[in-house]
């Protein structure tokens, strides 16, 4: 009869921590999910930043931004004529040995 009582109260004992065990389980899954819920939204908020920064920086974007502001934008330093178009410096390079 000792021993009966002493597995009943084990085998309860058990039940209880494997029950215990599971509910961390099910709550640390779910933490899981609220994080990478949490890390597709930034991940969407990022790539519309980057979508507005590539439709903004766009030559034609900023060529028509030139055109209606009236900027009057002139390169910083013209190019030497040699090296003005690049594929003509491997032409130079070659003639050059």
């Amino acid at each position: 009869m000792l021993k009966l009582l002493l597995c009943l109260t084990a085998s309860m004992v058990l039940a209880v921590m494997v029950l215990q065990l599971r509910q961390q389980r099910l709550e640390l899954d779910h933490q899981a999910n609220q994080l990478h819920d949490q890390i597709e939204a930034q991940q969407a908020k990022l790539w519309n930043q980057q979508l507005q920064i590539a439709v903004m920086t766009a030559p034609n974007a900023i060529a028509q931004t030139v055109h209606t502001r009236d900027l009057k934008m002139v390169p910083r330093s013209t190019l030497p004529p040699r090296t003005a178009n690049w594929t003509e410096q491997a032409k130079i390079d070659s003639d050059a040995e």
